[in-house]
């Protein structure tokens, strides 16, 4: 196994303060809060509902999560990226032997630190080899070669919730300018051993605790050669038949510099896909532009979940929710996961510096090239890290989102939403959310007993917002929000 030396700078690590406030809402004046299965008919409240500063979670933190964040070490994740980059190249056609400095080496590595983890777990993940030959793909692949997707699982521990499925992802190739170029030196810290580093953590720490959904942490090839790592791991995703509710890609979160010079420790983008460009869209598809749900695809409400939960765990952090793929004239593995109908979301850093990113390493003209660690800013990448760690706690350990309809069948200025019971055996309620068609996160909730599943809002006509429905526990896990479809039957 390749050895890296590693010196460990002395970056001050982000709090990871949390905030707290009052308990859970109050019922609504007209509920019955002893009432049991849907109601007879439907329920009064006020035209206008309590609202809170972050709509759609609950008041308070949950301590485990909180006991979590302060175990991810910035050390560890700086000698993650320190090896990663340590390797001449993790170009996908380098040298494919373990024991090399190329990308079989980096593979050897991650599978090392992958099963060191499991060891370390007590058992709990399990580690596994998606390996295939990539065919000629011109201009990126020249040649056949092999394609390794390492990933680790920590399966749910709760049967009910255990086939619900959260992956968090980074890519482990990197690459120079000339794409084909597998020699040079490509030591790609940012892009994307900081993913990787991140991801490799969560693995760590995250596995030595049980939650409700399955956690899978995955590192891909291939995506600097057009995604095919990811296309191929998502491809067989599909197949099997995994239930994936969210995947977090976390590609280039090393750095906190801007081009300009600018320092932003505090916030990191996510991107959020809305429509998927298909020249054939299905009836579902149809459905949702019908009802103006444009703006309420599954990657959307995923990525408004991250930013309420982050605002309980992260408050320093600023979660800067971008709706669109990606960013212009770039990809990511998460659209590989998106192609086969998973929700998925892109982490980047708030402003890049293209000097480091693509480039040959060099220095032309007094000016530094090249992806190399000493433009990493590790603190930064533990608070990316962070974020991604309460999230994907809160999910995993959150019920279900649950399957919502709005009534339509009768012209009228308020709106009636029905949903089928969730059966998560901690359920605590359901949180009706709504906003204004303009607006892009949710504005006015409205908690309801889990007994109830149809409830009228009065005086809030469900032409003039967007609504949605959100599941949360006892514990204050919370769902996203569920986009209802139109119910036009009585």
């Amino acid at each position: 196994m390749r050895g890296c030396a590693w010196i460990v700078a002395a970056w001050a690590v982000l709090g990871s303060a949390v905030a707290q406030s009052e308990g859970p809402k109050a019922i609504p004046p007209g509920m019955a809060a002893g009432s049991t299965g849907p109601a007879a008919g439907p329920m009064t409240s006020p035209a206008v509902a309590p609202e809170s500063p972050r709509p759609g979670v609950t008041d308070k933190s949950d301590p485990d999560i909180q006991q979590m964040l302060e175990k991810i070490s910035l050390e560890r994740i700086q000698r993650s990226i320190y090896v990663l980059s340590s390797f001449k190249t993790r170009h996908t056609l380098s040298d494919p032997s373990p024991s090399g400095d190329g990308i079989g080496g980096a593979a050897s590595w991650i599978r090392a630190e992958f099963e060191r983890a499991a060891k370390e777990s007590g058992g709990r993940l399990k580690v596994e080899i998606d390996d295939y030959v990539q065919p000629v793909q011109m201009p990126r692949i020249a040649h056949p070669v092999q394609i390794k997707n390492l990933y680790a699982t920590l399966e749910g521990s709760r049967p009910d919730a255990a086939g619900r499925v959260y992956v968090i992802s980074g890519h482990y190739d990197s690459r120079v300018t000339n794409i084909l170029d597998s020699t040079s030196a490509a030591p790609g810290a940012d892009d994307d051993a900081s993913g990787v580093a991140a991801m490799l953590e969560l693995a760590r720490v995250m596995s030595h605790d049980p939650y409700p959904a399955t956690l899978i942490f995955l590192a891909v090839a291939g995506e600097e050669q057009g995604l095919v790592g990811s296309a191929h791991w998502a491809q067989q995703a599909k197949e099997k038949g995994l239930q994936i509710a969210g995947v977090f890609n976390n590609d280039i979160i090393g750095s906190s510099r801007s081009d300009a010079g600018l320092v932003d420790r505090r916030t990191v983008r996510v991107f959020a896909e809305g429509i998927r460009p298909t020249a054939h869209p299905d009836e579902a598809l149809l459905a949702l532009l019908g009802l103006g749900g444009e703006n309420d695809t599954a990657p959307r409400e995923l990525a408004r979940s991250v930013r309420d939960i982050a605002g309980l765990y992260m408050p320093q952090m600023n979660i800067r929710v971008v709706y669109r793929l990606d960013r212009y004239r770039r990809s990511g593995d998460h659209g590989s996961f998106l192609s086969q109908g998973f929700p998925a979301i892109r982490f980047t850093e708030p402003a890049e510096d293209f000097r480091y990113q693509h480039q040959d390493v060099r220095n032309e003209k007094g000016i530094a090239y090249g992806d190399t660690s000493d433009h990493v800013d590790f603190a930064y990448v533990a608070a990316v890290t962070r974020v991604n760690a309460a999230c994907l706690a809160a999910l995993a350990r959150a019920p279900a989102s649950p399957s919502v309809e709005v009534e339509s069948a009768n012209l009228e200025n308020d709106t009636t939403l029905r949903w089928i019971p969730n059966a998560e055996p901690d359920l605590a309620g359901y949180r009706v959310v709504w906003r204004e068609t303009t607006a892009p996160f949710w504005e006015h909730f409205m908690d309801l007993p889990p007994s109830v599943h149809r409830y009228t809002v009065k005086g809030v006509n469900k032409d003039n917002v967007i609504f949605g429905l959100e599941a949360y526990d006892t514990g204050g896990h919370v769902s996203p929000a569920s986009f209802p479809t139109a119910r036009t039957g009585l």
